[in-house]
Protein backbone atom coordinates (compact mmCIF):
# COMPACT_ATOMS: atom_id res chain seq x y z
CA UNK A 1 0.00 0.00 0.00
CA UNK A 2 1.63 3.21 -1.23
CA UNK A 3 0.47 6.77 -0.84
CA UNK A 4 1.52 9.74 -2.94
CA UNK A 5 2.72 12.17 -0.29
CA UNK A 6 3.22 15.85 -1.12
CA UNK A 7 4.76 16.94 2.16
CA UNK A 8 4.77 16.29 5.89
CA UNK A 9 4.72 19.18 8.36
CA UNK A 10 6.10 17.88 11.68
CA UNK A 11 4.36 20.46 13.87
CA UNK A 12 1.13 22.27 13.01
CA UNK A 13 -1.26 24.18 15.24
CA UNK A 14 -3.81 24.94 12.51
CA UNK A 15 -4.68 21.43 11.30
CA UNK A 16 -6.86 20.33 14.19
CA UNK A 17 -6.78 20.65 17.98
CA UNK A 18 -3.42 20.83 19.70
CA UNK A 19 -0.03 20.33 18.13
CA UNK A 20 -0.19 17.83 15.26
CA UNK A 21 1.81 16.35 12.43
CA UNK A 22 0.08 17.15 9.13
CA UNK A 23 0.43 14.82 6.16
CA UNK A 24 -0.52 16.19 2.76
CA UNK A 25 -1.41 13.78 -0.06
CA UNK A 26 -1.16 14.64 -3.75
CA UNK A 27 -4.14 14.93 -6.09
CA UNK A 28 -7.50 16.70 -5.97
CA UNK A 29 -10.83 16.18 -7.72
CA UNK A 30 -11.99 19.80 -7.76
CA UNK A 31 -10.35 23.02 -8.95
CA UNK A 32 -10.84 25.88 -6.49
CA UNK A 33 -10.08 29.26 -8.01
CA UNK A 34 -8.53 30.40 -4.74
CA UNK A 35 -6.52 27.21 -4.15
CA UNK A 36 -3.55 28.18 -1.98
CA UNK A 37 -1.62 25.03 -2.95
CA UNK A 38 -2.41 24.66 -6.67
CA UNK A 39 0.58 22.37 -7.16
CA UNK A 40 -1.23 19.66 -5.16
CA UNK A 41 -4.09 19.29 -7.65
CA UNK A 42 -2.63 16.84 -10.15
CA UNK A 43 -0.07 14.06 -10.37
CA UNK A 44 3.22 14.57 -12.19
CA UNK A 45 3.11 13.50 -15.84
CA UNK A 46 6.94 13.34 -16.10
CA UNK A 47 7.14 15.88 -18.92
CA UNK A 48 10.58 16.96 -17.71
CA UNK A 49 10.07 20.73 -18.01
CA UNK A 50 10.93 21.22 -14.35
CA UNK A 51 14.19 19.29 -14.76
CA UNK A 52 15.42 21.83 -17.31
CA UNK A 53 14.89 24.85 -15.05
CA UNK A 54 15.95 23.58 -11.61
CA UNK A 55 18.88 25.86 -10.58
CA UNK A 56 20.26 23.31 -8.09
CA UNK A 57 20.03 20.25 -10.36
CA UNK A 58 17.85 18.63 -7.71
CA UNK A 59 15.71 17.11 -10.48
CA UNK A 60 16.67 14.60 -13.14
CA UNK A 61 15.01 12.29 -15.61
CA UNK A 62 15.60 8.60 -14.93
CA UNK A 63 13.96 6.00 -17.17
CA UNK A 64 11.39 8.52 -18.30
CA UNK A 65 10.42 9.61 -14.79
CA UNK A 66 11.33 12.74 -12.86
CA UNK A 67 13.58 11.99 -9.89
CA UNK A 68 13.87 14.39 -6.95
CA UNK A 69 16.95 14.81 -4.75
CA UNK A 70 15.66 16.47 -1.57
CA UNK A 71 19.20 17.04 -0.25
CA UNK A 72 19.97 19.39 -3.15
CA UNK A 73 16.67 21.29 -3.08
CA UNK A 74 16.63 24.87 -1.73
CA UNK A 75 12.79 25.19 -1.95
CA UNK A 76 12.92 27.98 -4.53
CA UNK A 77 9.76 26.52 -6.13
CA UNK A 78 11.04 27.16 -9.65
CA UNK A 79 9.80 23.69 -10.59
CA UNK A 80 6.30 24.38 -9.26
CA UNK A 81 6.12 27.76 -11.01
CA UNK A 82 7.22 26.11 -14.26
CA UNK A 83 4.87 23.12 -14.17
CA UNK A 84 1.94 23.60 -16.60
CA UNK A 85 0.02 20.65 -15.13
CA UNK A 86 -0.82 21.88 -11.61
CA UNK A 87 1.62 19.46 -10.02
CA UNK A 88 4.98 19.16 -8.30
CA UNK A 89 7.92 16.82 -8.90
CA UNK A 90 8.66 16.71 -5.16
CA UNK A 91 6.09 14.09 -4.15
CA UNK A 92 7.12 10.76 -2.63
CA UNK A 93 5.65 7.30 -2.86
CA UNK A 94 5.55 6.12 0.75
CA UNK A 95 4.11 3.27 2.75
CA UNK A 96 2.02 4.06 5.81
CA UNK A 97 4.83 2.68 7.97
CA UNK A 98 7.36 5.02 6.33
CA UNK A 99 5.11 7.97 7.14
CA UNK A 100 4.75 6.75 10.71
CA UNK A 101 8.53 6.56 11.05
CA UNK A 102 8.56 10.32 10.51
CA UNK A 103 5.56 10.89 12.78
CA UNK A 104 7.13 8.93 15.65
CA UNK A 105 9.94 11.47 15.89
CA UNK A 106 7.36 13.98 17.12
CA UNK A 107 5.25 11.63 19.28
CA UNK A 108 6.19 13.11 22.68
CA UNK A 109 5.20 16.56 21.45
CA UNK A 110 2.07 16.01 19.32
CA UNK A 111 -1.55 15.22 20.07
CA UNK A 112 -2.29 13.50 16.80
CA UNK A 113 -2.04 13.51 13.02
CA UNK A 114 -4.14 15.14 10.35
CA UNK A 115 -4.20 13.95 6.75
CA UNK A 116 -4.97 16.59 4.15
CA UNK A 117 -4.27 17.30 0.49
CA UNK A 118 -5.02 17.85 -2.30
CA UNK A 119 -7.94 15.65 -1.38
CA UNK A 120 -6.83 12.82 0.87
CA UNK A 121 -10.07 10.87 0.38
CA UNK A 122 -8.83 9.99 -3.10
CA UNK A 123 -6.42 7.65 -1.26
CA UNK A 124 -8.77 6.25 1.43
CA UNK A 125 -7.15 2.84 1.87
CA UNK A 126 -3.76 4.45 2.50
CA UNK A 127 -5.28 6.86 5.03
CA UNK A 128 -7.02 3.98 6.82
CA UNK A 129 -3.78 2.02 7.08
CA UNK A 130 -1.93 5.08 8.38
CA UNK A 131 -4.63 5.77 10.97
CA UNK A 132 -4.51 2.20 12.25
CA UNK A 133 -0.79 2.63 12.88
CA UNK A 134 -1.37 6.01 14.53
CA UNK A 135 -3.96 4.54 16.89
CA UNK A 136 -1.37 2.01 18.07
CA UNK A 137 0.71 5.03 19.11
CA UNK A 138 -2.32 6.52 20.94
CA UNK A 139 -2.44 9.42 18.49
CA UNK A 140 -5.54 11.27 17.43
CA UNK A 141 -6.56 11.01 13.77
CA UNK A 142 -8.33 13.64 11.68
CA UNK A 143 -9.28 13.85 8.01
CA UNK A 144 -9.19 17.22 6.22
CA UNK A 145 -11.54 16.93 3.23
CA UNK A 146 -13.40 18.92 0.61
CA UNK A 147 -16.35 16.61 1.20
CA UNK A 148 -16.93 15.46 -2.37
CA UNK A 149 -16.20 11.77 -1.66
CA UNK A 150 -19.04 9.79 -0.01
CA UNK A 151 -17.91 8.98 3.54
CA UNK A 152 -20.70 6.42 3.91
CA UNK A 153 -18.69 4.14 1.64
CA UNK A 154 -15.73 4.03 4.04
CA UNK A 155 -16.93 2.75 7.45
CA UNK A 156 -13.58 1.09 8.17
CA UNK A 157 -11.75 4.39 7.70
CA UNK A 158 -14.24 6.29 9.85
CA UNK A 159 -13.88 3.70 12.59
CA UNK A 160 -10.23 4.71 13.05
CA UNK A 161 -10.86 8.44 12.48
CA UNK A 162 -11.63 10.80 15.32
CA UNK A 163 -13.43 13.06 12.90
CA UNK A 164 -13.48 15.07 9.71
CA UNK A 165 -12.56 18.69 9.13
CA UNK A 166 -14.96 19.51 6.30
CA UNK A 167 -14.74 22.35 3.80
CA UNK A 168 -17.95 23.99 2.69
CA UNK A 169 -16.53 26.13 -0.09
CA UNK A 170 -19.91 27.78 -0.67
CA UNK A 171 -23.38 26.78 0.44
CA UNK A 172 -25.42 27.40 -2.69
CA UNK A 173 -24.75 24.94 -5.56
CA UNK A 174 -24.29 27.62 -8.21
CA UNK A 175 -21.74 29.43 -6.04
CA UNK A 176 -19.91 26.20 -5.23
CA UNK A 177 -19.79 25.43 -8.95
CA UNK A 178 -18.32 28.86 -9.65
CA UNK A 179 -15.65 28.43 -6.97
CA UNK A 180 -14.68 24.79 -7.56
CA UNK A 181 -16.09 23.60 -10.88
CA UNK A 182 -18.28 21.06 -9.05
CA UNK A 183 -21.62 21.10 -7.25
CA UNK A 184 -21.86 20.57 -3.49
CA UNK A 185 -24.67 18.03 -3.14
CA UNK A 186 -22.29 15.39 -1.81
CA UNK A 187 -20.58 17.92 0.48
CA UNK A 188 -23.84 18.74 2.25
CA UNK A 189 -24.86 15.07 2.37
CA UNK A 190 -21.52 14.30 4.00
CA UNK A 191 -21.93 17.13 6.51
CA UNK A 192 -25.29 15.71 7.56
CA UNK A 193 -24.03 12.12 7.74
CA UNK A 194 -20.89 13.03 9.68
CA UNK A 195 -22.76 15.34 12.03
CA UNK A 196 -25.41 12.73 12.82
CA UNK A 197 -22.68 10.17 13.55
CA UNK A 198 -20.49 12.39 15.75
CA UNK A 199 -17.70 12.53 13.16
CA UNK A 200 -17.92 16.20 12.20
CA UNK A 201 -15.03 17.91 13.99
CA UNK A 202 -14.80 21.18 12.12
CA UNK A 203 -16.44 23.07 9.26
CA UNK A 204 -14.36 25.58 7.31
CA UNK A 205 -15.41 28.31 4.91
CA UNK A 206 -12.91 30.37 2.91
CA UNK A 207 -14.29 33.86 2.45
CA UNK A 208 -13.80 35.33 -1.04
CA UNK A 209 -16.13 38.32 -1.58
CA UNK A 210 -15.38 38.49 -5.31
CA UNK A 211 -16.77 35.00 -5.96
CA UNK A 212 -20.14 34.97 -4.17
CA UNK A 213 -22.38 36.72 -1.65
CA UNK A 214 -20.52 35.65 1.47
CA UNK A 215 -23.09 36.93 3.98
CA UNK A 216 -25.91 35.08 2.25
CA UNK A 217 -23.84 31.89 1.99
CA UNK A 218 -22.59 31.88 5.59
CA UNK A 219 -26.06 32.56 6.95
CA UNK A 220 -27.52 29.68 4.92
CA UNK A 221 -24.62 27.42 5.94
CA UNK A 222 -25.22 28.22 9.59
CA UNK A 223 -28.93 27.48 9.36
CA UNK A 224 -28.12 24.14 7.74
CA UNK A 225 -25.57 23.25 10.42
CA UNK A 226 -27.55 24.24 13.53
CA UNK A 227 -29.38 20.88 13.89
CA UNK A 228 -26.06 19.02 13.53
CA UNK A 229 -24.38 21.29 16.07
CA UNK A 230 -27.06 20.40 18.61
CA UNK A 231 -26.21 16.70 18.21
CA UNK A 232 -22.51 17.21 18.82
CA UNK A 233 -20.83 20.68 18.88
CA UNK A 234 -18.01 21.35 16.42
CA UNK A 235 -15.73 24.22 15.50
CA UNK A 236 -16.40 26.59 12.62
CA UNK A 237 -13.45 28.31 10.95
CA UNK A 238 -13.93 31.47 8.93
CA UNK A 239 -10.84 31.70 6.75
CA UNK A 240 -9.95 34.88 4.90
CA UNK A 241 -8.83 34.53 1.30
CA UNK A 242 -5.21 35.57 0.91
CA UNK A 243 -3.36 36.01 -2.41
CA UNK A 244 -0.15 34.23 -1.33
CA UNK A 245 0.40 31.01 -3.24
CA UNK A 246 -2.65 31.24 -5.51
CA UNK A 247 -2.43 31.15 -9.29
CA UNK A 248 -1.58 34.49 -10.89
CA UNK A 249 -4.95 34.92 -12.58
CA UNK A 250 -6.72 34.84 -9.20
CA UNK A 251 -4.17 36.69 -7.07
CA UNK A 252 -5.93 40.06 -7.36
CA UNK A 253 -9.23 38.91 -5.84
CA UNK A 254 -10.46 40.95 -2.89
CA UNK A 255 -9.18 40.10 0.58
CA UNK A 256 -12.08 40.29 3.08
CA UNK A 257 -11.88 42.99 5.73
CA UNK A 258 -11.73 42.19 9.42
CA UNK A 259 -15.07 43.97 9.75
CA UNK A 260 -16.68 41.53 7.31
CA UNK A 261 -15.16 38.53 9.06
CA UNK A 262 -16.44 39.75 12.41
CA UNK A 263 -19.88 40.28 10.87
CA UNK A 264 -19.89 36.65 9.71
CA UNK A 265 -18.80 35.50 13.15
CA UNK A 266 -21.68 37.48 14.66
CA UNK A 267 -24.21 35.85 12.33
CA UNK A 268 -23.06 32.39 13.41
CA UNK A 269 -22.83 33.34 17.09
CA UNK A 270 -26.43 34.58 17.02
CA UNK A 271 -27.44 31.10 15.81
CA UNK A 272 -25.87 29.51 18.88
CA UNK A 273 -22.44 28.49 17.58
CA UNK A 274 -19.78 29.07 20.22
CA UNK A 275 -16.45 27.82 18.87
CA UNK A 276 -15.90 30.16 15.93
CA UNK A 277 -12.36 30.90 14.79
CA UNK A 278 -11.31 33.62 12.35
CA UNK A 279 -8.12 33.01 10.38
Amino acid sequence: MLGVVTKIIPFSSVDGPGNRTAIFLQGCNINCKYCHNPETRNHCVNCGLCVQVCPQKALSLENGKVSFDASACISCDTCIKTCPHGSTPKTRLMTAEEVMEIVRKQVPFIRGITVSGGECMLQPDFVAELFKLAKKENLGTLIDSNGTIDFREYPDLLSVSDGVMLDIKAFFPEDHMNVTGADNNKVLENAKFLGENNKLSEVRAVIVPDLYDVVKNVKAMGEFLVPLYKINPFRIKIIAFRPMGVREEYADMQVPTRQLLEELRGILADMGFEDIVII
